[in-house]
């Protein structure tokens, strides 16, 4: 451990579990790097991963967003060309386009949507998108007929998360430079929509514990309920 981080790390009892509103504080003061740190959270859940019907993948809008812009790829028909452009898409995939993903292997896009008579189309970059966790998917709102809706939510806040396979979920929810009220919204509103997608199976205590952190710095224990 580098001597930055044990002088940071002393400022943390790690003993206690903070309430949110301190936590951000000490969030903010022990970020010292010169870069615009992002803020996450991270929980660890009752759950069993290797139970399909206790998997966790939805998504949230945070209220601030999360402070990171994303590229948006829209794979739609051409009927949805104009909407999908008007409505703020970075790169817009029709047919021609896909079989040039498809050939090249090559995009700028940080996450997809599409129509639902675009995803049989699609199937044939799966092998391109899937292995970057880019494929759209109903279960995280980019698959839909309304594309102006999809996009306008994703430009908006809205972001997905999940459990990986150690119960645990990780997520960005902001940035040092936001507001203490900024951090506490988008933690609220995740641990909200953190709480409704409990699975009915799972049983005993669900949120075993939480932290809040920034990036490069120490990590500081939340009060889970």
């Amino acid at each position: 451990m580098s001597k930055r981080m044990k002088e940071l790390k002393a400022q943390i009892d790690n003993t206690k579990k903070y309430p949110l509103a301190e936590a951000i504080e000490l969030v903010k003061k022990t970020s010292t790097v010169k870069f615009d740190a992002s803020v996450e959270i991270h929980a660890n859940l009752g759950i069993d991963p290797k139970q399909s019907d206790q998997q966790i993948r939805t998504t949230v809008v945070l209220p601030h967003g999360n402070g990171k812009e994303k590229k948006i790829g829209a794979f739609v028909g051409p009927n949805d060309e104009k909407a999908a452009k008007d409505a703020g898409a970075d790169f817009v995939y029709t047919e021609e386009e896909i079989q040039e993903l498809k050939n090249t292997g090559k995009f700028d896009f940080d996450i997809a949507i599409a129509t639902p008579e675009m995803m049989p189309k699609i199937a044939v970059v799966a092998k391109i998108l899937g292995p970057r966790g880019l494929m759209p998917n109903p279960k995280t709102g980019t698959v839909g007929p309304n594309v102006k809706q999809m996009i306008e939510e994703l430009k908006s806040g809205k972001v997905s998360y999940k459990n990986d396979n150690t119960s645990n979920i990780h997520l960005s929810i902001g940035k040092v430079s936001f507001s203490d009220e900024q951090l506490l919204d988008n933690v609220k509103a995740f641990l909200d929509s953190l709480r409704k997608v409990k699975p009915s199976s799972s049983k005993g205590t669900y949120i075993k514990s939480l932290f809040i952190t920034s990036a490069m710095g120490p990590s500081i224990r939340l009060e889970a309920e």
